[in-house]
């Protein structure tokens, strides 16, 4: 057997194998729509969650206060950082670490991460939920709120991922969530920038995920999340043409349904599940 044909089946038998591990997991995914996987216990895991000074940030650190989770909390603003983490010791939590964060500067992100792993250590969970919306049409967003919103929104991912993955390889351990967005699933209108930046973020999880399977890296989970707009105060005045099928959400059942995904290491949670079938009818 020539050198080239050795190759080829060895190219092949690579492939085949990586296609059945994703049948497998898409099965396995199937399932557990079906029948409710176990929730894992999240008491004593370092949960890192950026914009946690308000909104959905906020209430996810309330949640997972109450399941006696450590907590770092990072936020721009370090009063409503200080607010949060008030409200997080009220919740129950027993460890709260707040720390000032611009996430749209990579050298702030890089130098807090550090500060977070000496004084707190290694995140075992690391939430990336900063988010920012111009809502403005693209001709007249100014380059530089373009540019602020690819920076919170997606490259802020990249660089918490650099800074806390590594621990994760280290120990096969570890579980990354992305916040991304129905508009990371569909362009809408008069959201180009935010949507580009969500797309981004949702394709950068994925292939994170991707390349932590194909390495049998199987202990590290990711949880991609994409909701339709949330009542948090970044869409206010946006509306919904079709309320039945696409309702604005409550924050309260958001942040639910996003814990609920994280303790069941779902890798995708689409809310509402219309999400779904739209999605469908798209590929």
């Amino acid at each position: 057997m020539s050198q080239n044909m050795a190759l080829k089946l060895k190219a092949a038998k690579k492939l085949l194998i990586f296609l059945g591990k994703s049948v497998l997991a898409l099965v396995e995914a199937v399932v557990f729509v079906i029948i409710p996987k176990p929730r894992k216990n999240v008491a004593g895991e370092i949960v890192l969650i950026t914009g946690a000074g308000s909104g959905l940030g906020r209430l996810l650190a309330l949640k997972f206060a109450q399941l006696g989770s450590v907590l770092v909390l990072w936020d721009i603003s370090q009063e409503s950082n200080e607010e949060t983490c008030k409200m997080a010791v009220e919740a129950g939590a027993t460890r709260v670490y707040a720390y000032t964060c611009d996430c749209s500067r990579k050298e702030e992100i890089y130098r807090v991460a550090n500060q977070v792993k000496k004084e707190v250590g290694d995140a075992s969970i690391l939430i990336n939920n900063a988010g920012i919306v111009t809502g403005r049409k693209f001709m007249d967003c100014p380059d530089e709120l373009i540019e602020k919103s690819l920076d919170v929104n997606f490259k802020s991912h990249i660089w918490t991922y650099k800074a806390f993955l590594p621990a994760m390889i280290a120990n096969n351990r570890g579980h990354l969530v992305c916040i991304s967005s129905s508009a990371g699933l569909i362009g809408m209108n008069g959201l180009a920038d935010y949507c580009a930046s969500k797309f981004a973020a949702y394709g950068f999880a994925e292939s994170i995920f991707l390349e932590s399977f194909t390495k049998g890296q199987n202990g590290i989970k990711t949880t991609i999340v994409c909701p339709f707009f949330i009542k948090t105060g970044m869409f206010d005045g946006c509306t919904t043409g079709c309320p039945s099928l696409l309702p604005i959400l409550e924050p309260e059942y958001a942040v639910r349904k996003i814990v609920d995904a994280i303790l069941q290491e779902n890798m995708y949670l689409y809310m509402p599940k219309f999400i779904y079938f739209i999605v469908f009818l798209k590929r």
